[in-house]
């Protein structure tokens, strides 16, 4: 199993998220590789995965890291869905997270009422409905998908709220505005093992600094079409995934070169999140 990569770039030679991402879109190949922007070529490589050759891995190069305590390994494919096929189906270190909800009471509150959770390489890895703790007065089913009979059989609040719990503990969360998923679970994640999709600003200054839908981006730059009826939890969680593991390396090095806060050291203790 391959689990290093060599750069031979310096710090200093390294584009901005901006610029890059602005190169895959002037190419209209998110693929494309040019000299101006190699450091941060979409993870998409030609490797070898146990000596046989791939064509082509769009997802990035499997570091030991992201397997959750094994070796197994599925040949590589192609691959042209939110899916790698062929790819490790179990538990990975870092895992996308979507939520779908209902609205109860006469404010429509948000409540859970289903959620999905995909592995690195999209597989679907937890997918359930939940029983709302009070009467649905609005299924959303328009964008939400839910409708009655889906909840008739739902899993108890508690249990869910549970094994997501369990699932989520020191893994990377990937989502699109998360905060909205961990709220209606009840739920804090650390946040520095959060990648919001709707938050990473080489996303946002492809809109103007205006957040993007999940929708957008994943057509701006996956060339796929989601949410063209009813929201699916699974796919809209496959979508933020791949938007995270195609920019992976930028994002990750935007993370560790950002400079520490100047705030007072007892404010961003009050701020931390905590996981439990």
């Amino acid at each position: 199993m391959r689990t290093k990569v060599n750069v031979s770039k310096s710090r200093n030679s390294q584009p901005t998220a901006k610029s890059a991402l602005s190169t895959i879109l002037q190419t209209g190949n998110p693929r494309t590789k040019s000299p101006e922007s190699s450091s941060l070529e979409p993870t998409s490589k030609k490797r070898k995965i146990d000596n046989e050759e791939s064509e082509e891995i769009w997802f990035d190069g499997v570091d030991e890291i992201l397997l959750e305590a094994s070796k197994e390994k599925a040949p590589a494919g192609k691959g042209v869905s939110l899916v790698k096929e062929t790819a490790f189906k179990g538990l990975t270190k870092v895992v996308a997270m979507d939520c779908e909800m209902v609205g109860v009471g006469i404010n429509d509150e948000n409540v859970v009422a289903r959620v999905s959770i995909v592995n690195h390489f999209g597989h679907c890895i937890y997918d359930k409905y939940v029983k709302p703790g009070e009467r649905v007065t609005n299924f959303r089913t328009y964008v939400s998908g839910i409708r009655k009979e889906h909840l008739e059989n739902a899993e108890e609040f508690s249990v869910v709220q549970q094994e997501v719990k369990e699932i989520l503990r020191g893994r990377i969360l990937v989502a699109h505005s998360v905060k909205n998923d961990l709220a209606v679970l009840y739920l804090k994640h650390r946040l520095k093992d959060i990648r919001d999709t709707a938050k990473y600003k080489g996303f946002v200054s492809l809109f103007d600094g205006r957040t993007p839908s999940l929708k957008n981006l994943t057509a701006k730059l996956l060339g796929i079409n989601i949410q063209t009826g009813e929201h699916d939890s699974v796919q809209d969680a496959q979508a933020a995934m791949r938007l995270y593991t195609m920019f992976r390396k930028q994002w990750e090095t935007d993370i560790k070169n950002k400079k520490p806060s100047k705030k007072n050291p007892s404010e961003i203790k009050k701020k931390k999140t905590v996981d439990e």
